[in-house]
């Protein structure tokens, strides 16, 4: 029973890692209908900033967060404009951009740091709090705390604020967004600035977690993209629960099973809910086709 209890602990923390790398990734595609392939590289980017801030500023990662979060912001309305708005009308092409683009941040971060791995310290990494019995790490918790105020955060925003309902409206029915005076290029821009910003979020919070490689993003965008599909497309809350549903699965796959099969449990499920429920846990049939239906 004890060791289940670990089991389903650890679960859970690294379901909260996986919600909180999924939930910029869902709102990127529920409105812009891209599939961000670069999204895991972006977290990469947050992880390096994070260490950058240390190594030259001697800022905890936790502090970095007020530089970055704003700097990420920029940074993906940049992308979506320069990148990704010429293309609008090319939607495989907007994909096969993003592709490229993960080659080349992986690529510029490896010549840059020549491969070596770093760890960014922080007065909290080795600290523990004995939960069930066990001894669980603070920074994780952290990150599941801040896994919960993401999507609860992002739901309260899309809900009550009028660029909240802009964004909803444009994921809807863009046409109609459109007539009723929606501007949908800047509405594109803030909702890929807000799914970039959240990657360095995510970044920042795992860099006292992880040691940092310039092909560690792609350990993060495999489990989202299955947290993002079992959750239903387009959903916030799809993405949060997905990602404990993936995180607890990789965890009993590796203690019952074996480590070098987790993917192959991971997908396994995935077909599994697929078959059983094709728009996913949470999502809505149709969704696929039109945006973001459920922030519930």
């Amino acid at each position: 029973m004890a060791d289940l209890v670990n089991v389903v602990t650890v679960g859970i923390l690294l379901g909260g890692i996986y919600a909180l790398v999924s939930v910029g990734l869902n709102l990127i595609f529920g409105v812009i209908r891209i599939v961000n392939f670069a999204q895991g590289e972006f977290v990469m980017l947050g992880m390096y900033g994070a260490y950058a801030g240390y190594a030259f500023l001697r800022l905890d990662p936790y502090v970095s967060l007020l530089v970055l979060l704003p700097l990420f912001f920029l940074f993906g309305a940049v992308v979506q404009r320069l990148l990704l708005a010429p293309l609008r009308n090319e939607p495989s092409m907007q994909i096969f951009a993003t592709f490229g683009l993960l080659m080349l941040i992986e690529n510029v971060v490896l010549a840059l740091t020549r491969g070596t791995a770093y760890s960014v310290p922080s007065p909290v990494s080795q600290a523990g709090i004995g939960l069930f019995g066990i001894q669980v790490g603070v920074v994780r918790l952290i990150a599941l705390a801040a896994a919960t105020a993401a999507a609860v955060g992002l739901g309260l925003f899309l809900r009550n604020t009028m660029p909240g309902r802009a964004i909803r409206a444009v994921a809807q029915d863009r046409a109609a967004a459109t007539l009723m005076g929606v501007d949908v290029e800047r509405i594109y821009m803030i909702t890929f600035g807000i799914g970039t910003a959240l990657a360095g979020l995510a970044g920042c919070l795992l860099a006292p977690i992880y040691s940092l490689s310039p092909q560690i993003g792609t350990s993060f965008i495999l489990p989202a993209f299955a947290v993002v599909v079992l959750g239903g497309l387009g959903s916030v809350l799809g993405a949060y629960v997905g990602g404990f549903v993936v995180g607890l699965t990789e965890a009993l796959a590796g203690y019952y099973l074996d480590p070098a099969l987790k993917y192959a449990v991971i997908f396994g499920v995935f077909v599994l809910v697929l078959i059983v429920r094709p728009s996913g846990l949470f999502g809505k049939v149709g969704a696929e086709e039109v945006g973001l239906r459920d922030q519930s």
